[in-house]
Order: structure tokens, then C-alpha cells, then sequence
């Protein structure tokens, strides 16, 4: 009779585990009790702008909240195909985050007005979109790759109240300072007569030009952008979805130094104005400095540095397991207070 009621009670007890996983998995895949149609996690979140009133592209994963992360993509104007590889990590972990086209990129409204490419106003965009998906400075987080990384810093300066954790990947506080490394260190590691073809081309304003691309990609972007042998579906799709126009306006021609709008862009001597935890990421093989991501962790008030010694601009492709054990951790430590 013992054995049949201790029986009784294990069940009880593994119907409870189970109905409570499923509970929580119903939670965990529910966006919008409201929306009478089911997306995916999909949802255009509408933004405000001087010249009007657009749409910009959502993708929820997971429901914690704890910890919800926003992240954003480079260009300007790729799209968040390149950052799909955050979803197994992330979802693994139980995280809340959101995969995100900012105005202007593929899944988003793409308006013709160029006033509307600025950094203020991607700030703007951005603080709209937090305010959309409910996070506060209890538990958001901001994770920008690239351009992503200057929208993320510039974000932190005007709005660290609403944050929780910063995280900056491959991406340095000023512009300058990555043109002047592109130039006297990257370039240099090219062979003569491949730098004084590009520098050529350059100098011709002739980017259009086919050869411009066949000779940067396997010279520059296969070392120094992403260094897989074969790149990632995502990589290749973004790469296929970039708004040209946009990126040229505000990054230049490509990754080989800056020139466009944001050449002058700098705000490394405002750094030691962010007081969150933030988290600086640089890689060996990176088109920007790893020494100078390092030196920015300890320029703000509470920094943590992870390198990656096989990456480089994608170090969340190139050096997988360094990058995502790195920022999980950090997100564990910040939630739990430790930093």
C-alpha cells in the first residue's frame, strides 16, 4: 500500500513538472494575447518621425521578463538576417530578445527622404521601439554589431535610465580612428599592387565598378569582415538586402574606412558618461582596433572586455563559441547584480 501511494505522489509530482513546462513553453511562444492573428513574433511597430509616420520590422523570441534584448543590426541599412545565429543561443538560455530592421533597411518602410539618416534620429527610432515592447531599465539590454555598435553607444549617452546592460561588438568610439587603423595597419597587410588598384578605383570615385567588389571581397571582407570559408545564409541574404543608397550616404562606398556621413563621427572622450555595465568586443582579425575595444571598456564607468583571438567584424560567426559564451555570461552577471 506504501508503494502504491509513494507511486501515486512521483506522479503527481511529474504531472505538475509537466503541465508547469508547458505553461511555461505556452507563455515563453505567446507575443500579443490581443493580436487576432498569430505572426511568428513578427510585429511592424509604427515610428515617428519628422517626415511622417512609419513602420519598422519586429521578430520576438521567447518571453522573460528579466532580460529583453534588443538588438541592432550594422550598415546602416543591412537588415538583422546576419544576427538569425543569436536565436539558437539566446532561445537556449530562455532569453527575450528581438531581431529588428531599423527604418530604411528590407523588412522595413523605406522612405526617400534623406533627412531622416541621421544618428539622432536612429536614436529616436530606437527608444520608440523600447517603449513598443515594454522594456525598461530593469531589463533591457541593447546589442549593436557595426553601425549598431554607434547607434547602441549614441543610445546609452541619451537614454542609460532605460537600460539595463550595453553591449558594443566590433565597433569603435570613433571614426577617425577606424579610418586611421584601415589605412596604416589593415591596408598595409594587402599586397602592393592589390592596395594600388583599390586606392585607384578609389581615387576614380569608381565603385560601380565590378572590379572594385572582386578585388575588397576576397582581400578585405574574407579576412577582416567575416572569415568563414563558406558565409552563413543569413550573412549572404543581408548582404543581398542592403539599402545601398542609405549605406553609401552614411558609411561610404564600404568597410575599407569611412566616408560618408559619419566620418567625423566621434564621441570617445563621452564615454566615461555611461555608467551601466557594458560590455566591449573586440577580435584579433576585426577591421576595427581590439586594442582600442579594450581600451573603451575601461573608459566607461563599469566595462568588461571580451576578445575573440579567431575573429573578426563577425566575431559572432567567425568565433562562435568565445562571442556567445562571452555576452551570455555577461548578461547572467548583470542580471544577477555582479557587475
Amino acid at each position: 500500500m506504501r508503494k502504491l501511494f509513494l507511486l501515486f505522489i512521483a506522479l503527481a509530482i511529474v504531472s505538475c513538472k509537466n503541465e508547469s513546462q508547458s505553461s511555461s513553453l505556452k507563455d515563453y511562444f505567446t507575443y500579443n494575447a490581443e493580436e487576432k492573428v498569430e505572426e511568428a513574433g513578427i510585429k511592424m511597430i509604427p515610428i515617428k518621425t519628422r517626415a511622417g509616420n512609419f513602420k519598422v520590422w519586429t521578430k520576438r523570441l521567447g518571453n522573460n521578463p528579466k532580460i529583453k534584448i534588443l538588438l541592432l543590426h550594422g550598415g546602416p541599412a543591412m537588415t538583422h538576417e546576419y544576427m538569425e545565429c543569436f536565436e539558437t543561443f539566446f532561445q537556449r538560455e530562455g532569453f527575450e530578445f528581438y531581431e529588428y530592421d531599423q527604418l530604411g533597411s528590407y523588412y522595413s518602410d523605406q522612405p526617400k527622404d534623406s533627412s531622416l539618416w541621421t544618428i539622432d534620429r536612429f536614436v529616436d527610432e530606437v527608444e520608440q521601439v523600447r517603449k513598443a515592447i515594454n522594456a525598461d531599465k530593469d531589463n533591457f539590454y541593447v546589442l549593436g554589431n557595426s553601425w549598431g555598435g554607434i547607434l547602441a553607444m549614441e543610445y546609452a549617452l541619451k537614454h542609460q535610465q532605460n537600460l539595463k546592460g550595453l553591449i558594443v561588438a566590433n565597433m569603435v568610439a570613433s571614426a577617425p580612428e577606424y579610418g586611421k587603423y584601415a589605412d596604416e595597419v589593415l591596408a598595409k597587410q594587402m599586397k602592393p599592387e592589390i592596395l594600388k588598384e583599390i586606392r585607384d578605383l578609389e581615387a576614380k570615385k569608381d565603385f560601380e565598378n565590378p572590379r572594385y567588389m572582386e578585388l575588397l571581397i576576397p582581400n578585405f571582407y574574407q579576412e577582416h569582415l567575416c572569415r568563414l570559408k563558406e558565409w552563413p545564409d543569413g550573412l549572404n541574404r543581408a548582404s543581398k538586402h542592403v539599402n545601398s543608397e542609405i549605406y553609401t550616404l552614411m558609411q561610404g562606398p564600404s568597410e575599407f574606412g569611412i566616408s560618408g556621413r559619419l566620418a567625423k563621427w566621434d564621441i570617445k572622450n563621452r564615454l566615461h558618461e555611461i555608467e551601466i555595465p557594458t560590455l566591449m568586443i573586440g577580435a584579433k582579425y576585426d577591421t576595427m582596433d581590439p586594442k582600442a575595444m579594450e581600451e573603451q571598456s575601461k573608459m566607461v564607468k563599469k566595462g568588461v572586455y571580451l576578445y575573440c583571438p579567431n575573429g573578426s567584424h563577425l566575431a559572432m560567426w567567425d568565433d562562435q563559441k568565445i562571442f556567445m559564451n562571452g555576452v551570455i555570461q555577461f548578461i547572467h552577471n548583470v542580471d544577477q547584480n555582479k557587475i
